[in-house]
C-alpha cells in the first residue's frame, strides 16, 4: 500500500467521512489522483462511498470495517516497532525521550491540523 493510501486511510479515521475534494486537499494530492486512488481501495473493501444526508449532491467517501482494521492493525505494528526500539535504549536516552513527549505530542497536533485544514 502507498503512502498516501495509508495517509488517507488514517485521515478517514481521525475525522470521519471527507469529500474526495477535500482528501485531495488533505494529502496534497490531485483530485483525479484523488478519485483513482479512491476507486482502488473501493475495489480493495477498504472505502466505500456514500451519500451526504445534508447535501444530496455530494458523495463522501467512508472507512468499510475492513478499513477501519487495517489502520488499526497497522497502527498497532507500529507500536509494536516503537516498545522493541525504545526496549533497546539506555536509561538516560529513555528519559530524555520521556522528557521530549510533551513537545512530540505538540508537534503532532500541528501537524495534525495543517493535514486537516479548516475546519467546516
Amino acid at each position: 500500500m502507498s503512502l498516501t493510501s495509508a495517509a488517507t486511510l488514517a485521515t478517514l479515521d481521525r475525522t470521519g467521512p471527507r469529500r474526495i475534494t477535500d482528501l485531495a486537499a488533505v494529502e496534497g494530492v490531485t483530485q483525479p489522483a484523488m478519485t483513482t486512488l479512491v476507486r482502488v481501495m473501493e475495489e480493495s473493501g477498504l472505502v466505500e462511498r456514500r451519500g451526504d444526508a445534508s447535501d444530496k449532491r455530494v458523495t463522501l467517501v467512508c472507512l468499510t470495517k475492513a478499513g477501519a482494521s487495517y489502520v488499526r492493525t497497522r497502527r498497532q505494528a507500529g507500536v509494536h516497532a516503537f516498545e522493541r526500539l525504545i526496549g533497546e535504549l539506555t536509561g538516560d536516552e529513555v528519559e530524555a525521550l520521556v522528557a521530549a513527549l510533551p513537545a512530540l505530542k505538540h508537534l503532532a497536533e500541528l501537524e495534525s491540523q495543517d493535514r486537516e485544514g479548516p475546519k467546516q
